[in-house]
Protein backbone atom coordinates (compact mmCIF):
# COMPACT_ATOMS: atom_id res chain seq x y z
CA UNK A 1 0.00 0.00 0.00
CA UNK A 2 1.60 3.16 -0.81
CA UNK A 3 1.72 6.35 1.01
CA UNK A 4 -1.08 8.34 -0.28
CA UNK A 5 -3.39 5.51 0.44
CA UNK A 6 -2.47 5.47 3.65
CA UNK A 7 -3.07 9.27 4.10
CA UNK A 8 -6.10 8.85 2.42
CA UNK A 9 -7.45 5.98 4.95
CA UNK A 10 -6.23 7.93 7.96
CA UNK A 11 -8.16 11.10 6.65
CA UNK A 12 -11.17 9.02 6.20
CA UNK A 13 -11.10 7.32 9.75
CA UNK A 14 -10.73 10.80 10.96
CA UNK A 15 -14.14 11.97 9.58
CA UNK A 16 -15.09 8.43 10.15
CA UNK A 17 -14.20 9.44 14.12
CA UNK A 18 -16.12 13.01 14.00
CA UNK A 19 -19.46 11.24 12.37
CA UNK A 20 -19.44 8.41 15.34
CA UNK A 21 -19.43 11.05 17.58
CA UNK A 22 -21.93 13.42 16.39
CA UNK A 23 -24.07 10.49 15.69
CA UNK A 24 -23.30 9.29 19.72
CA UNK A 25 -24.26 12.85 20.84
CA UNK A 26 -27.05 13.02 19.10
CA UNK A 27 -28.12 9.44 20.29
CA UNK A 28 -27.41 10.33 23.67
CA UNK A 29 -29.25 13.63 23.64
CA UNK A 30 -32.33 12.41 22.41
CA UNK A 31 -32.00 9.52 24.72
CA UNK A 32 -32.63 11.39 27.72
CA UNK A 33 -35.02 14.00 26.27
CA UNK A 34 -37.36 10.45 25.15
CA UNK A 35 -36.61 9.18 28.35
CA UNK A 36 -36.33 5.67 26.98
CA UNK A 37 -37.42 2.53 29.04
CA UNK A 38 -34.04 1.87 30.92
CA UNK A 39 -34.34 -2.15 29.56
CA UNK A 40 -34.13 -0.34 26.31
CA UNK A 41 -30.72 1.69 26.76
CA UNK A 42 -28.63 -1.31 26.25
CA UNK A 43 -30.38 -2.54 23.59
CA UNK A 44 -29.99 0.66 21.66
CA UNK A 45 -26.22 1.09 22.56
CA UNK A 46 -25.95 -2.25 20.58
CA UNK A 47 -27.84 -1.03 18.27
CA UNK A 48 -25.53 1.93 18.13
CA UNK A 49 -21.77 0.05 18.23
CA UNK A 50 -23.41 -2.36 15.71
CA UNK A 51 -24.18 0.50 13.24
CA UNK A 52 -21.05 2.24 14.39
CA UNK A 53 -18.59 -0.86 13.33
CA UNK A 54 -20.80 -1.56 9.98
CA UNK A 55 -20.21 2.19 9.10
CA UNK A 56 -16.41 1.99 9.91
CA UNK A 57 -15.79 -1.50 7.75
CA UNK A 58 -17.88 -0.12 5.12
CA UNK A 59 -16.23 2.99 4.56
CA UNK A 60 -13.04 1.05 5.13
CA UNK A 61 -13.46 -1.36 2.44
CA UNK A 62 -14.17 1.12 -0.26
CA UNK A 63 -10.83 3.34 0.48
CA UNK A 64 -8.11 0.71 0.92
CA UNK A 65 -9.95 -2.67 0.71
CA UNK A 66 -10.58 -3.62 4.57
CA UNK A 67 -7.01 -3.29 5.48
CA UNK A 68 -6.86 -2.66 9.26
CA UNK A 69 -3.71 -1.07 10.43
CA UNK A 70 -2.53 1.01 13.19
CA UNK A 71 -3.50 4.52 11.42
CA UNK A 72 -7.01 3.05 11.26
CA UNK A 73 -7.56 3.17 14.65
CA UNK A 74 -5.67 6.53 14.99
CA UNK A 75 -7.51 8.19 12.62
CA UNK A 76 -11.03 7.05 14.70
CA UNK A 77 -9.63 8.08 17.45
CA UNK A 78 -8.16 11.18 16.85
CA UNK A 79 -11.61 12.04 14.75
CA UNK A 80 -13.61 11.56 18.36
CA UNK A 81 -11.10 13.28 20.07
CA UNK A 82 -11.10 16.64 18.47
CA UNK A 83 -14.92 16.18 18.01
CA UNK A 84 -15.31 15.66 21.88
CA UNK A 85 -12.75 18.94 22.07
CA UNK A 86 -14.33 21.28 19.73
CA UNK A 87 -18.03 19.95 18.29
CA UNK A 88 -20.10 18.08 20.91
CA UNK A 89 -21.34 20.88 22.99
CA UNK A 90 -22.23 22.38 19.50
CA UNK A 91 -24.00 19.07 18.33
CA UNK A 92 -25.98 18.58 22.06
CA UNK A 93 -27.80 22.19 21.49
CA UNK A 94 -28.26 21.43 17.41
CA UNK A 95 -30.00 18.09 18.60
CA UNK A 96 -32.10 19.78 21.72
CA UNK A 97 -33.43 22.71 18.97
CA UNK A 98 -33.66 19.83 16.59
CA UNK A 99 -36.54 18.40 19.41
CA UNK A 100 -37.79 21.39 20.43
CA UNK A 101 -38.57 22.41 16.71
CA UNK A 102 -39.72 18.98 15.91
CA UNK A 103 -42.03 19.24 18.93
CA UNK A 104 -43.33 22.20 17.78
CA UNK A 105 -44.15 20.93 14.27
CA UNK A 106 -45.94 18.17 15.82
CA UNK A 107 -47.79 20.32 18.09
CA UNK A 108 -48.98 22.34 14.67
CA UNK A 109 -49.58 19.54 13.15
CA UNK A 110 -52.10 18.47 15.64
CA UNK A 111 -53.73 21.65 16.24
CA UNK A 112 -53.72 21.93 12.20
CA UNK A 113 -55.66 18.26 12.23
CA UNK A 114 -58.39 19.59 14.71
CA UNK A 115 -59.18 22.73 13.31
CA UNK A 116 -58.90 21.19 9.85
CA UNK A 117 -60.34 17.57 10.21
CA UNK A 118 -62.07 17.42 14.07
CA UNK A 119 -63.86 20.57 13.85
CA UNK A 120 -65.71 20.45 10.63
CA UNK A 121 -66.37 16.72 11.31
CA UNK A 122 -67.62 17.76 14.82
CA UNK A 123 -70.04 20.23 13.00
CA UNK A 124 -71.66 17.98 10.70
CA UNK A 125 -72.51 15.98 12.99
CA UNK A 126 -73.84 18.48 15.05
CA UNK A 127 -75.79 19.87 11.89
CA UNK A 128 -77.15 16.36 10.73
CA UNK A 129 -78.32 15.69 14.48
CA UNK A 130 -80.69 19.42 14.23
CA UNK A 131 -81.75 18.40 10.92
CA UNK A 132 -83.00 14.87 12.05
CA UNK A 133 -84.57 16.99 14.75
CA UNK A 134 -86.13 19.27 12.55
CA UNK A 135 -87.04 16.27 10.05
CA UNK A 136 -88.63 14.64 13.34
CA UNK A 137 -90.97 17.50 13.98
CA UNK A 138 -91.83 17.67 10.29
CA UNK A 139 -93.26 14.38 10.33
CA UNK A 140 -94.50 14.43 13.39
CA UNK A 141 -96.70 17.57 12.45
CA UNK A 142 -97.41 16.08 9.59
CA UNK A 143 -98.76 13.20 10.89
CA UNK A 144 -101.09 15.16 13.59
CA UNK A 145 -102.53 16.82 10.56
CA UNK A 146 -102.99 14.35 8.10
CA UNK A 147 -103.39 11.16 10.77
CA UNK A 148 -106.15 13.07 12.41
CA UNK A 149 -108.77 13.31 9.63
CA UNK A 150 -108.68 10.00 8.30
CA UNK A 151 -108.87 8.52 11.76
CA UNK A 152 -111.85 10.11 11.91
CA UNK A 153 -112.97 8.77 8.46
CA UNK A 154 -112.02 5.76 9.57
CA UNK A 155 -114.18 5.54 12.48
CA UNK A 156 -117.22 7.09 10.90
CA UNK A 157 -116.72 4.21 8.26
CA UNK A 158 -116.56 1.63 10.82
CA UNK A 159 -119.53 2.92 12.72
CA UNK A 160 -122.37 0.69 11.36
CA UNK A 161 -119.86 -2.25 11.97
CA UNK A 162 -118.69 -1.40 15.55
CA UNK A 163 -122.80 -1.31 16.14
CA UNK A 164 -123.54 -4.49 14.25
CA UNK A 165 -121.34 -6.38 16.68
CA UNK A 166 -122.68 -5.10 20.09
CA UNK A 167 -119.17 -4.83 22.17
CA UNK A 168 -119.48 -5.38 25.77
CA UNK A 169 -119.14 -2.42 27.49
CA UNK A 170 -115.00 -3.30 28.45
CA UNK A 171 -114.18 -3.39 25.14
CA UNK A 172 -115.89 -0.07 24.50
CA UNK A 173 -114.25 1.50 27.23
CA UNK A 174 -111.10 0.35 26.23
CA UNK A 175 -112.16 1.74 22.67
CA UNK A 176 -113.25 4.75 24.04
CA UNK A 177 -109.96 5.55 25.64
CA UNK A 178 -108.19 5.09 22.85
CA UNK A 179 -110.30 7.18 21.00
CA UNK A 180 -110.02 9.96 23.98
CA UNK A 181 -106.27 9.79 23.97
CA UNK A 182 -106.22 9.99 20.28
CA UNK A 183 -107.83 12.80 20.54
CA UNK A 184 -105.89 14.54 22.98
CA UNK A 185 -102.76 13.55 20.78
CA UNK A 186 -104.28 14.61 17.52
CA UNK A 187 -106.59 17.28 17.83
CA UNK A 188 -106.50 20.79 17.03
CA UNK A 189 -107.07 22.47 19.75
Amino acid sequence: MNLQLQWVTLLWMFACGGILGIAFDSYRVVSGQLRFPRWSVHILDLLYWIAASLFVFRTLYRVNQGELRFYVFLGLFIGVWIHFLFLSVITERFVVNLIKVVQKIYRIAIRIMQLAVLAPLKWLLKSIRMLLGFVWIVVFFMGRVTLSPIWKLLIWATRPIWKSLRLPDRLRSVRNYFARLWKAWFSKE
